[in-house]
């Protein structure tokens, strides 16, 4: 069922004047002071003004020098939903820009903002939710979201939030599950994940595999999956409608199957002729990860001598512009051939 889209307009009551600011070095300044003013429509303006002059990556560095973060972070908790809508907003901003990201990442905002997760509107959470995402993207980040202890939460979260949030999470989720993945199987992280493997939107679908895809990169990962019998899911998902989610599919299967429990599995859901349809398509971008998982089950004497019988498909691979793809045939036919 469709969802609203999260609004970013401001109640009706709020005066979206902006303050009148020359936009010079002197203009950072006063703003600052004006964050800091006891007048909440002050505040308001000097927000606005600052949501403006942040996208300028010059203004973002100075922002960061004059100790704006520190004004910003006091506001977060402010009782007024127009002034954290729009502190959120500011550092969303921010965030976008490399020096912005590291300066958030440096002043502690990513705990800062961990108050916000329950935040009754819906535009705060959804700002929040976008500062994780980015920073997360970056090595520094993801660990300070691990150590903000914020990865069960946002499991818990993404079981309860609107769509356009459960996205956001999925792919903070990627980055930080990359480096570390002990809390959210503690949390029930492959369960929830797995219920979104059918969700009808083929972003979640996409995304909740790929978290999948790094939770199966880790050895305890991989024994959680083949435990909450995600394989099956996964297989059925190789003949999906959308190529991104066959992708991605593809990719945790991949490295679940390492395991004789996750090939078994595998073996138990037929998974052999969806994947070898994958490697007949010659515009597939899941066909290097098809290649690879077919490998793995010829591993099986089972599916030795299955794949016996297809020998032809990845002969034909051999040609195939992506050395890579060239590569993962020639060790395929290797392993298909062998002879105990």
């Amino acid at each position: 069922m469709a969802q609203p889209r999260i609004s970013a307009y401001l109640p009706p009551d709020v005066d979206p004047t902006k303050a009148a600011l020359a936009f010079g070095r002197r203009a950072l300044p006063k703003l600052n002071e004006e964050l800091q003013s006891p007048e909440l429509l002050t505040q308001q303006r000097a927000l606005m003004a600052l949501c403006d002059l942040v996208h300028d990556p010059e203004k973002v560095y100075q922002a960061i020098a004059l100790g704006f973060l520190d004004s910003l972070k006091t506001l977060l908790v402010h009782q007024d939903q127009t002034v954290r809508q729009k502190t959120t907003e500011v550092l969303s901003i921010m965030a976008l820009h490399s020096i912005g990201r590291e300066g958030l990442i440096r002043s502690g905002v990513i705990s800062a903002l961990s108050g916000l997760l329950d935040d009754p509107v819906d535009i705060c959470r959804k700002n929040t939710h976008q500062i994780f995402d980015m920073l997360a993207k970056l090595p520094e980040g993801a660990g300070g979201v691990l150590q903000a202890g914020l990865i069960p939460p946002l499991v818990l979260k993404l079981q309860t939030e609107l769509e356009e949030i459960q996205e956001l999470i999925l792919g903070t989720l990627s980055n930080c599950l990359r480096v570390e993945v002990s809390a959210a199987l503690a949390a029930g992280a492959v369960p929830v994940l797995k219920e979104k493997l059918s969700h009808p939107s083929t972003a979640i679908r996409s995304k909740a595999a790929w978290v999948l895809l790094e939770i199966s990169s880790h050895a305890e990962g991989k024994i959680a999956v083949c435990k909450e019998e995600v394989i099956p899911v996964l297989v059925s998902l190789l003949e999906d409608t959308q190529p991104e989610v066959r992708v991605n599919s593809t990719g945790a299967l991949m490295f679940a199957l390492v395991t004789p429990q996750g090939r078994s599995s595998a073996m138990g859901a037929e998974a052999i002729p969806p994947l070898l349809t994958l490697v007949a398509e010659e515009t597939s971008k899941a066909r290097l990860n098809a290649i690879k998982t077919l490998t793995l089950l010829a591993e099986l004497p089972e599916g030795r001598q299955t794949l016996l019988d297809h020998r032809d498909t990845f002969q034909r691979c051999l040609d195939d512009p992506s050395e890579a793809v060239q590569r993962a045939a020639e060790i395929a036919i290797t392993v298909i051939d062998w002879k105990p």
